[in-house]
């Protein structure tokens, strides 16, 4: 079964879709090949818990009735420092928020929109 996956770093989210059989180590191989970066400059945390590389997904119960498309798991991205060659703390930017609907796009709870249909069908 399918597992829906946010990886989130600074500013920068992707959604990745994987089986519950897939490998921390292949998860990583996507994010290199959207990034560029190698898996050994990667490391990933899953509820600020280091992934293991050789750990399937599922041991960190990430599972298809855990990580659905509609509300996918947030697994947070941490690289390694060009430089320094030490791993930067995982920083996260939070997701903005919409503007609430403008009065004129909410919708009428009484059912008006099917009367003024039908009104305008039978013209």
């Amino acid at each position: 079964m399918d597992v829906f996956l946010m990886v989130r770093r600074k500013k920068t989210t992707i959604f990745l879709d994987a089986k519950e059989n897939t490998n921390v180590v292949e998860l990583k191989k996507m994010i290199a090949g959207i990034l560029k970066v190698a898996t050994e400059d990667q490391r990933l945390y899953f509820n600020k818990e280091l992934m293991d590389d050789h750990k399937c997904l599922s041991d960190y119960n990430l599972t298809a009735s855990s990580a659905k498309a509609q509300s996918p798991a947030e697994v947070h991205l941490s690289l390694r420092d060009v430089k320094t060659a030490k791993f930067e703390n995982v920083e996260i930017t939070p997701l903005s928020t919409p503007p609430e609907l403008p009065d004129v796009m909410k919708t009428e709870s009484g059912g008006n929109n099917s009367q003024h249909v039908s009104e305008q069908q039978s013209a």
